[in-house]
């Protein structure tokens, strides 16, 4: 039998500090405990304090196997979500060869499971080959070993509305979820930045908040006729945030996630002209991220996402046009929540549970992750030192890649141990297996 003891904990930041008994991956006692007299081999954690939360899961994580492993392999993004505090993530499908059969989904879905750090349920394509022209083998992909319970095409919009109006009907009967990536393409040819004052002072192309709009807009009424379950990625614009509440008043099942940059960041970054700022959908203006951060805090706007995406040094260390878009997320994604939610008094510690773990389990369909922190429930756990502070290096990351745009600064928030039912893959800063 395994046993783990966390001793002093507190539970979503609330009450007095208790005791955590976990054996064989349950919970099975919370008070004033001790490790079982008979019991040699347990391990015991020294919480003093600090947060316990339900394990995070992300439902927006590029892993880049198969295909880029220069830049990321499944073992090493896994690595990176359990330093993170994550007990799941959702592995995108834009690798090479796009997840779009069973073979592949099966592929991602077993080496996560040799990692066996976090649990990695791969992403499926909509469309063949990401091309937006016909549809993926949605049902073989969902019955396969790898049971994928999302599907995107995420990178690309599927743009086509009957195409679209097709897959929300096919995902009814699969109970999968959509997750769109929502960019009308002929509004961003050639786009670099947020259209705005920002990009018309640098000369870039301008990337209209209409363009990721539009596409919400039109997806929110073509889940609605078709009683299906809508996710939206990365929402970037106050306008998107509007129409989501609109929705979600009519009663539409649409979720959706904002990413930590997009919580932070804004355009004025962009003024140094350093491509480690450029991402997909791009940094938005000072008043659409504190939008976000109202929406995200509301619970119009449901998770947080990391858009985990790492790349070579060849792709970002180059002139802006040429740049690939991305950050890396999963190491850094906790701090910039309590930074912009918890410093500011949007989101308690129990709200951040919920942003970053309930609801995104809740949404990828995990009936083990996001669950309460009591006895007889699955210890996906993560612990947290809601009070030290850590500065960013990239090169000190799990990742291959280094390409954070957090470089440098001093955040809070320190993940100190992860437990993937109760087996803990984390501890201080250290993969422990």
């Amino acid at each position: 039998m395994t046993t783990v003891l966390i001793k002093g904990a507190r539970p979503y930041g609330e009450g007095d500090p208790v005791d955590v008994l976990i054996e064989d991956g349950v919970i099975t006692d919370l008070g004033a405990l001790e490790v079982p007299a008979d019991d040699t081999d347990a391990e015991v954690i020294d919480a003093a304090g600090q947060v316990l939360l339900p394990g995070f899961v992300d439902l927006h994580t590029h892993l880049r196997e198969p295909g880029r492993e220069d830049t990321e392999t499944i073992a090493t993004g896994s690595a990176a979500a359990a330093l993170g505090g994550y007990t799941a993530v959702f592995a995108m499908a834009n690798t090479d060869p796009v997840a779009d059969n069973a073979v592949i989904v099966d592929h991602v879905w077993r080496r996560g499971q040799e990692a066996g750090l976090v649990d990695v349920h791969p992403v499926g394509a909509v469309t063949v080959g990401l091309k937006g022209e016909r549809l993926a083998e949605l049902g073989t992909m969902a019955k396969s070993e790898a049971k994928v319970k999302v599907f995107s095409d995420d990178g690309l919009c599927v743009a086509d509305p009957l195409l679209m109006r097709r897959a929300l009907e096919y995902s009814t009967a699969l109970g999968v979820v959509i997750a769109q990536h929502a960019e009308e393409p002929r509004l961003t040819v050639g786009a670099q930045a947020h259209e705005g004052e920002q990009s018309a002072r640098l000369g870039y192309t301008g990337w209209p908040a209409s363009a990721e709009e539009s596409i919400v807009a039109r997806d929110c009424l073509l889940a609605r006729h078709a009683n299906a379950r809508l996710h939206v990625c990365h929402v970037s614009t106050s306008g998107t945030a509007d129409i989501l509440r609109w929705a979600k008043e009519r009663g539409t099942q649409v979720s959706a996630e904002v990413t930590p940059h997009h919580l932070l960041l804004t355009d004025e970054r962009l003024a140094t002209y350093d491509p480690i700022n450029k991402v997909n959908p791009p940094l938005r203006t000072g008043s659409d991220a504190e939008k976000l951060r109202a929406a995200l805090a509301e619970g119009v706007i449901d998770c947080v996402a990391t858009d985990h995406a790492p790349h070579a040094v060849q792709d970002k260390d180059c002139e802006w046009n040429s740049a690939r878009p991305g950050m890396l997320g999963l190491q850094t994604a906790l701090s910039i929540v309590v930074e912009t939610m918890v410093r500011t008094g949007l989101l308690d510690w129990r709200g951040v549970a919920r942003v970053m773990s309930e609801r995104p389990a809740e949404i990828g369909n995990l009936t083990d992750h996001g669950r309460p922190i009591e006895v007889g429930e699955p210890a996906n756990l993560t612990l947290v030192d809601p009070d030290t502070e850590w500065t960013v290096r990239g090169v000190e990351l799990a990742s291959i890649a280094a390409n954070t745009p957090y470089e440098g600064m001093r955040l809070p928030g320190v993940v100190t141990a992860t437990l993937l039912r109760g087996r803990i893959t984390a501890r201080e800063g250290k993969i422990t297996q």
